[in-house]
């Protein structure tokens, strides 16, 4: 009994702490498979096994609603503390290689999502490429800045020496 409500209180405060839950249901794959999905994911997220009830009654205790009626099957939770788009793509890509990980249902930013919303949020780019875009845009502008200041000093000096090179032929 102590046992359970220690797991009951660890993933309460998993539910807690995340950026974003993801509902998984991994009927079929070995514990190699799982051991290498986990590896995937390590870095931006804890992937969990728990029973059914344990993480219901978890999730209830955080005041998380969006997986009612979900936790049916063998469960198992991945937990994002970190980049939520590389977590979705890490799983959608081990998805695609193993076929029997389901995603049942996700919650972001205290937002349900649809396996479906979960699949659209994978195929964003990932925080560091739209960082990179922002940058390079911003760059660019400064760049266009910088010639529109830079272009009428060059017309004026180009202005001045037309004018002493007339001077100096008259």
């Amino acid at each position: 009994m102590a046992d359970k409500q220690a797991s009951v209180a660890e993933l309460t405060g998993l539910f807690q702490s995340s950026q974003a839950v993801l509902l998984t249901e991994y009927r079929g794959l070995t514990v190699a498979q799982l051991k290498e999905l986990r590896r995937s994911i390590s870095a931006d997220a804890t992937y969990a096994v728990a029973k059914n009830t344990l993480l219901a009654i978890a999730a209830k205790n955080a005041g998380v609603t969006a997986f009612d009626g979900h936790f049916q099957g063998p469960s198992a939770v991945a937990f994002v503390s970190g980049d939520v788009v590389s977590v979705a793509k890490a799983m959608r890509d081990f998805a695609k290689a193993n076929p029997l990980l389901v995603v049942k249902a996700g919650f972001f930013d205290g937002v349900a999502l649809t396996p479906a919303e979960v699949t659209k949020l994978a195929d964003l780019e990932s925080r560091e490429v739209l960082l990179a875009k922002a940058a390079n845009a911003f760059k660019a502008s400064l760049f266009g800045a910088a010639y529109m200041f830079q272009a009428p000093l060059a017309q004026a000096a180009r202005a001045v020496d037309a004018l002493r090179q007339k001077q100096e032929a008259a």
